[in-house]
């Protein structure tokens, strides 16, 4: 039987040679058979190709796709069935805008429109999941069946036609050429014969069965049409409520007040231009690193007085006793000793009433103490009463 066998396959090859090299003619198939031969293996191509290019349409991102592959791969190899999920661009770029919208804050009325932004798009990325898995069962699963059992069956049928087509050439050719005795071959030929047209009879029959099945073809086809359609009609339901959501966004910022806004200056934020302490620490705590309290230092605006020089280290907080004299009108007491440096600044003590004459800037004032007049930072005083506005 094993002989039999090898037998064959040697008849198979002869004839194949023989054909290929000696250009002998084998027996030829009709054209019908042959333009079956043809649909077929388009089909076998369209099939195979159609199924990535799903696979490419619903997941367009051939890196995840690979990181994907790899993962199934190892879960495999590991033993563990790992499911990683494709990460779909609608869900990324919405997750990241509800997370800055978040971080911004809910009193921004664009953090708002950022975080119905992001949700928004999370919805769509979960519409598109569920196109994959719809897509998935009612259009690629029927095509990989058709692959691995349809198409499958009728490629086999053609292989082995091809097999037994060319056994049968064979001991006939080589009956033609007296190789054979008549007598008992005349059999082995009618059995090549037979084989040979059972396999032409199955082949055409499942090619014929393949290609005339397109009730089933167009049905998949409509059934993937009608995913596509109803992911798009949710998603145009979503986006068409995100733009009527922040339109009222637009016009909810449009009409929101302006704030007034003055930036603040180097003494608002209260900042020791020579490094070793800020100017809170003065006036709170007025705790300093040799442990007496102190003036900040004044401002000196470019247009109305010399460079800031530093200040020498204040002296520290005076306890006497003595009775400050009561000022009548707009006044402030001083907070610290203050020493001219410039001409045209008042200087007093530590505790001093000064009269309020006039307010130079945000930073200066205009005083009299003691029968003198001058000016002096506001950083070094506390207001009691005001000027007039």
């Amino acid at each position: 039987m094993a002989f039999s066998g090898l037998r064959k396959q040697i008849n198979k090859a002869n004839q194949y040679m023989t054909e290929k090299i000696g250009g002998v003619e084998g027996t030829r198939l009709d054209d019908d058979f042959m333009e079956m031969e043809k649909k077929t293996d388009v089909t076998c191509e369209l099939v195979e190709e159609l199924q990535l290019k799903t696979r490419e349409y619903l997941q367009p991102n051939p890196t995840a796709r690979a990181k994907m592959a790899a993962v199934k791969g190892i879960s495999k190899l590991s033993g563990q069935a790992k499911a990683s999920t494709y990460p779909q661009p609608e869900g990324v770029l919405g997750e990241c805008m509800s997370t800055y919208g978040r971080k911004l804050g809910e009193d921004s009325v664009f953090a708002q429109a950022l975080i119905e932004a992001g949700e928004s798009l999370k919805q769509m990325a979960d519409n598109k999941y569920a196109l994959d898995d719809n897509v998935k069962q009612n259009f690629l699963e029927p095509l990989h069946h058709l692959q691995t059992k349809d198409l499958k069956e009728v490629m086999h049928h053609r292989k082995k036609l091809q097999g037994r087509r060319l056994d049968f050439d064979c001991k006939k050719r080589k009956q033609s050429k007296g190789m054979h005795d008549v007598g008992g071959k005349d059999d082995e030929i009618r059995l090549a014969e037979d084989k040979f047209a059972e396999s032409l009879h199955l082949a055409q029959m499942g090619m014929y069965n393949l290609l005339e099945n397109d009730i089933e073809q167009v049905s998949q086809l409509a059934m993937f049409t009608e995913c596509l359609l109803e992911y798009h009609k949710q998603c145009t339901e979503i986006l068409t409520a995100l733009c009527s959501t922040l339109e009222e966004k637009k016009e909810e910022a449009a009409s929101r007040p302006k704030k007034e806004f003055t930036p603040k200056t180097v003494h608002d934020l209260q900042l020791n231009l020579d490094g070793t302490d800020s100017l809170s620490d003065h006036i709170g705590s007025k705790d300093t690193l040799n442990g007496t309290g102190g003036p900040p230092p004044p401002y000196y605006p470019s247009t109305h007085f010399p460079p800031f020089q530093a200040s020498p280290i204040p002296s520290p907080m005076k306890s006497s006793g003595t009775r400050t004299p009561v000022v009548q009108g707009p006044s402030c007491q001083a907070l610290y000793d203050f020493d001219p440096e410039n001409p045209g600044e008042l200087g007093f003590k530590e505790r001093d009433m000064i009269q309020l004459v006039s307010r130079i800037d945000e930073n200066w004032y205009e005083g009299c103490v003691n029968g003198k007049t001058g000016f002096f930072p506001v950083s070094y005083v506390q207001i009691l009463v005001p000027l007039p506005q």
